[in-house]
């Protein structure tokens, strides 16, 4: 699913709302969520998942092109997501097989 996509589905399943406005709270609510994480805030939703900055430690890393010469990789902040109970469990349900009925 692409942004477009999301934005066609909110204005398809909220009665009442525009393809502009859905389009208008989408980047609303990605606006929000990428100034919290600038500000290394956490933004939990519940029953979705969380989204944190996570600080990556400077290492020594290979260059592909020539493994023998050793670069070194510099710290750095990363975001990440972690799914929530509810999107874990609906994500599994997906993809269950139906039970074969006894006999």
């Amino acid at each position: 699913m692409t942004k477009t996509d999301l934005i066609s589905a909110i204005a398809k399943e909220v009665e009442g709302i525009t393809k502009k406005k859905a389009a208008e709270v989408v980047e609303a609510v990605f606006n929000d969520i990428h100034d919290s994480l600038k500000k290394e805030e956490k933004v939990q939703i519940v029953g979705f998942g969380t989204f944190e900055v996570q600080k990556r430690a400077a290492r020594q890393g290979r260059n592909p092109q020539n493994p023998e010469k050793v670069i070194q990789i510099p710290a750095k902040n990363v975001p990440v997501f972690r799914a929530g109970k509810a999107l874990k469990e609906a994500v599994n349900e997906a993809k269950k097989p139906a039970k074969a009925k006894k006999k």
